[in-house]
């Protein structure tokens, strides 16, 4: 029987140990050393240091970069528009992705569809699923719309198994564009004493997996599950060891779906892919679909934010209420919560609004996240439209930096913001002031108004269309 060597592998940071300690040496991370447990002659080794990566370096000597030659492959799209953005254009060959996400969110689904959509331009994919059989991997199938069903069904080839290599040979024999494996977490090696998920298996069959993209110049795509606080499961080192990361988002009960790239080696990291789930599948989403409603409402401000190369039109929605006993809460969904605390204690100390015995409550609507700081000004104007009962109008978008001294900064690409926010039917902006001359090409199609801080930026609330005399004299009652 073949020597074990057992290491402990760092769930964190993907760390190796010789031995096991209550904190990581490399990350400072606490309790977060697994055991790792390998046959001491099967894996390579560097300086005595067990290295199962070690076998993907090159024997090739180094050579200056004016010598080598670029790679001409190019990328080919998965015929899901949404997701070969995210991507960069497309897959590139070669490369091994992780999709993550909440269980029931729809990542087989995604799968299948973009796997159905290469299948019928008459290139052979392979789907591997460890969690379904091929009847019910075909079921799925059969319910989503496909370009063309007869063509797919004869090159998208399914496989119901969990082992490791005869995934890989069966992919050897077929020799497809993309090999999807559904889930990481239940394929396993069977020369590993170690059950299916745990850190030595995922490890060793990531490791076989990435390599089998690497040698063939097959993309394969696992599917990894996430823990309950929303990252991958398994150690740090899976997501080092891919060349892209996905995260696909939302709430499953609901209708909106998002793929953010958390990490892309052949692209950029900023894009995002909209989907909505229906009946037939997952169906891309348009911008214009997300846009704020049309009717003006008090905690209700629009904000023009970068996707990447897009702008979407993104509304933030503010709820301001008495506070009942204890400390006030402060709870953001879609924006950075400690980020909207700061926004507070500026409208406190530089805004003349008394906050401190309100819970507040902020949302991006459309299951957006903003995490720019040019939707400071946003944020500050809905708590304010919700707290004075008053709003901004109907038609009127705002953004700004909001610095802790009150000062509305100036962001960037604020040309590009304001004339999407004025295509998708803005009619006046709030800018900073130092900002309003770069939007002289936008004069005439809409209002454009300079901030110079957030005390100004209060005073464009209007009263409520509809309000009493009775509201509006009470709103002013709540500035200091």
């Amino acid at each position: 029987m073949a020597k074990l060597r057992t290491s402990w592998v760092c769930d964190g940071c993907g760390g190796v140990q010789v031995r096991w300690a209550g904190k990581c040496p490399d990350c400072g991370a606490w309790d977060s050393l697994k055991e790792f447990r390998h046959d001491a002659a099967a894996v390579p080794t560097c300086d005595g240091v067990s290295a199962p990566w070690q076998a993907l370096a090159s024997a090739s000597p180094a050579v200056p970069l004016a010598q080598v030659e670029p790679l001409e492959a190019p990328r080919f799209a998965t015929g899901v528009g949404e997701l070969d953005r995210v991507l960069g254009g497309g897959c590139v060959p070669g490369s091994a992705i992780l999709l993550g996400g909440d269980p029931g969110i729809g990542k087989s689904t995604l799968l299948l569809q973009a796997l159905g959509h290469v299948a019928a331009r008459g290139t052979p994919v392979l789907y591997a699923s460890s969690e379904e059989s091929a009847h019910q991997v075909k079921l799925r199938a059969e319910r989503i719309d496909s370009p063309s069903n007869a063509e797919r069904d004869q090159h998208l080839y399914l496989l119901a198994d969990s082992n490791i290599a005869r995934i890989l040979e069966q992919a050897r024999v077929i020799k497809p564009a993309i090999l999807a494996i559904d889930s990481i977490q239940l394929v396993s090696r069977h020369d590993l004493d170690a059950l299916p998920g745990s850190m030595s298996q995922l490890r060793r069959c990531c490791l076989d997996a990435v390599q089998f993209a690497k040698s063939t110049g097959t993309v394969v795509i696992v599917v990894g599950h996430v823990t309950k606080e929303g990252d991958l499961a398994g150690p740090k080192l899976l997501e080092h060891m891919v060349d892209v990361v996905l995260s696909f988002e939302g709430d499953r009960h609901l209708a909106w779906r998002v793929v953010r790239g958390v990490k892309n080696r052949f692209g950029s990291t900023l894009e995002i892919g909209l989907f909505e789930m229906t009946g037939s599948g997952l169906e891309q989403v348009d911008e214009g679909a997300i846009a704020p409603d049309a009717v003006a409402r008090a905690g209700c401000v629009s904000f023009p934010t970068l996707a990447g190369t897009r702008v979407l039109l993104a509304e933030i929605q503010s709820l301001v209420v008495a506070g009942i006993l204890g400390s006030a809460k402060r709870k953001g969904s879609g924006v950075d919560a400690n980020r909207l605390a700061m926004m507070i204690a500026v409208l406190e100390r530089h805004g003349g609004l008394r906050l401190g015995d309100r819970d507040i409550y902020a949302s991006v609507a459309g299951g957006l996240r903003i995490v720019e700081p040019a939707g400071d000004l946003a944020v500050c104007l809905a708590v304010a439209g919700a707290h004075l009962d008053r709003t901004l109008g109907r038609g009127t978008a705002a953004i700004g930096e909001v610095a802790l001294s009150g000062e509305v900064r100036p962001t960037r690409q604020l040309l590009q913001r304001a004339s999407e926010a004025v295509r998708r039917g803005c009619s006046a902006l709030l800018v900073p002031a130092s900002q309003v001359a770069d939007l002289a090409t936008l004069s005439g199609k809409a209002d454009i108004v300079g901030v110079a801080n957030v005390a100004q930026a209060i005073d464009q609330l209007g009263a409520v269309p509809g309000a009493s005399a009775k509201g509006a004299a009470r709103s002013s009652s709540k500035r200091g």
